[in-house]
């Protein structure tokens, strides 16, 4: 009898093993990745039509880097590129790189709804309470006008030091 139970449990362990080992994960392929990003431009995204008010001066876009630092550095770099960032390729979906023609794409307007309302489930927070709508254009502006990868050193805040 207590052989009969032993060997009904391992059966079962067996068949649970199989069954999970089915429920991996992995990697989205290009056509995931492709329907995801037409998803996020086209439907999940907003702000398509609207145009940034503020002109794009040297002391706009410095102004829109300061507000970038205080918030958005801790996931982007201080240069929006990702440097210095430990764990930017190894979250999922990964952090996109601000130069990225993935980013680059979206319209100022799409740029500026992505900083107020975030992008769930991503890790993208939303900022809305945190910056005014003319911070968010001037950050928009700083995303547009991005300096080179490195050039700006690495967050401080992981051990870098910033230039």
């Amino acid at each position: 009898m207590r052989h009969a139970a032993n060997t009904s449990r391992l059966i079962l362990l067996s068949l649970l093993s199989s069954v999970l080992s089915g429920c991996s994960a992995r990697p989205p392929s290009r056509a995931e990745t492709r329907i995801a990003y037409w998803t996020k431009r086209h439907i999940t995204v907003h702000g398509k039509s609207d145009i940034n008010p503020v002109p794009a001066t040297v002391e706009n876009i410095e102004d829109g880097k300061q507000a970038f630092t205080s918030y958005c550095m801790v996931c982007h770099g201080l240069d929006g590129q990702n440097t210095g960032v430990p764990f930017a390729a190894s979250v999922s979906p990964p952090v996109p790189s601000l130069a990225s023609i993935e980013v680059q794409t979206y319209t100022d307007g799409q740029l500026k709804w992505i900083i107020k309302n975030g992008i769930y489930p991503s890790g993208m927070p939303p900022s809305a309470g945190d910056f005014s709508d003319y911070d968010m254009w001037r950050m928009v502006l700083y995303i547009r006008h991005l300096p080179k990868a490195g050039s700006l050193g690495e967050p401080t805040v992981y051990g870098g030091t910033s230039k």
